[in-house]
Order: structure tokens, then sequence, then C-alpha cells
């Protein structure tokens, strides 16, 4: 059976904590992955997680490189042990329905800020780790000032991130364009309210690749190509310790 992405998690944590506390691990590197909605993000991202994992194999007591995309909302949850129902209040949006808004208020579940403020906790732990490689949610702002970490960000023109949603989905070119339009819109708000920030910003990002241009497998290719060589950079610009 294939291992889910929390139980990799979790073997990791166990892993770190059985490591001789003289013998710490270097280093290791993580990616971001900034997307317009439709461009291919969760395709690209578990192709370059398996292109990595091997070139680069993982010892025994390292985690393989692993993706976190809709499942980011979980691990926040289950690291900072609280329940998962919260799980529908973790939208990357910062518009939520009226009865959410009202329970808020009520003290029913927590504000979406404190939210937040734990989603991006759980992102810089993820990636100080290390061979994490996070999809939105603002990964690219929160891991700004971490020079180990690669930012990309993934575009294409409209029609064809409605081509690509509506056979990924298997929606009607009328849902498909639907549905690319509210993404898009969503992830902007939730960026600009909780980061102050623009996703459509190419100062965020090493790297802004067209998937039309490039396919998937390209865009793969470039993305690991690019975070080899960013990581080495990385490593022989460190001062000697």
């Amino acid at each position: 059976m294939r291992e889910s992405s929390l139980e990799r998690f979790n073997r990791y944590l166990l892993s770190q904590a059985a490591l001789p506390k003289k013998a710490p691990l270097p280093q290791q590197p993580s990616i971001t992955i900034s997307r317009q909605s439709g461009a291919g993000a969760t395709t690209v991202a578990e192709m370059v997680a398996e292109r990595l994992n091997a070139i680069v194999k993982p010892a025994e007591t390292e985690a393989a490189w692993t993706v976190f995309d809709k499942n980011l909302a979980k691990e926040t949850l289950v690291e900072h042990k609280l329940p998962l129902d919260l799980e529908r209040f973790m939208v990357e949006d910062a518009r939520l329905p009226v009865e959410s808004i009202v329970e808020e208020l009520l003290g029913i579940h927590p504000n979406t800020w404190w939210l937040a403020q734990k989603t991006t906790k759980t992102i810089l732990h993820l990636a100080s780790m290390g061979r994490a490689i996070m999809v939105g949610r603002g990964a690219e702002v929160i891991t700004q000032l971490l020079p180990y970490v690669l930012h990309v960000r993934l575009v294409a023109p409209l029609s064809k991130r409605i081509s690509q949603a509506g056979d990924f989905y298997g929606l009607s070119a009328n849902e498909a364009a639907m549905k690319v339009s509210e993404e898009d819109d969503a992830r902007r708000r939730y960026l600009r309210r909780y980061f102050d920030s623009d996703s459509d910003n190419p100062l965020l990002y090493h790297l802004v690749i067209n998937t039309a241009k490039t396919g998937f497998a390209g865009a793969a290719e470039t993305i690991v190509q690019a975070a080899l060589q960013h990581y080495n950079g990385y490593m022989h610009s460190r001062p000697e310790v």
C-alpha cells in the first residue's frame, strides 16, 4: 500500500527524534509552488517529487520529497493538535460564508486569522525540515527569507487553464471557466488579506514557468534542475562553521 503524505510526515518526525544530538542532518532544501488555477501545479509538484526522489535517494533516516497541497490544512491541524473538523474553515480564501462568520463571532470555532497563523507555523516547520514541496497557502511569502527554499510560479494562458481544469476535474467548459476564475480570485484575496502580498508579483519567485509552453513534464524538469542548482549554490555560499 502506498504510504500517505501524513504517514511520511510522521515517519520523518520519528526518525529525526531518534537521531543522535551530536550528528544533526545538514539543512535540506524545500520548494514552494504558487500557481494560477489550471496551470497544473498538483501534477507538476508530484512529478518534481518523484524525479528528485529518484535522483537523490533519501537515507532511511531522511524523509522523501513530499508534496503538501490540499493536505496542508490537515497537516496543520495534526501538528497543532487541533480538531480535524476545523479543516472546512481552512480554505485558501479570505471570504467565508455568512454562517461561518456568525459561528466565528459566537466562538464556535477559532477565527481565521488564528488558523492562518497556525498554517504559517506549519509551513515554516515543513520548510525547515526540508524536502517539502508546498503548493499555495502563501508559502512563497512565508518562506521568502529562507535561502534554502526555491520559489516557483506556474502560469498559463486563460484558455489553456480552462481546458486543463476541465480535463482534470471532469467539468464542462463553462464550469471549468467559473472554477478557474473563482480560485484565482480566492487565492489573491488570501494573500492580500493575510500577507499583504500579490501572487502575481514576479519578484517573489526564482522561476515563473508558462506550462502551456513547457508542458507539465518540461516544467517539472526545469524545477528539478533549478532546485539542484539553487541548493548547491546555497551550500557553497554558507560560511564555514
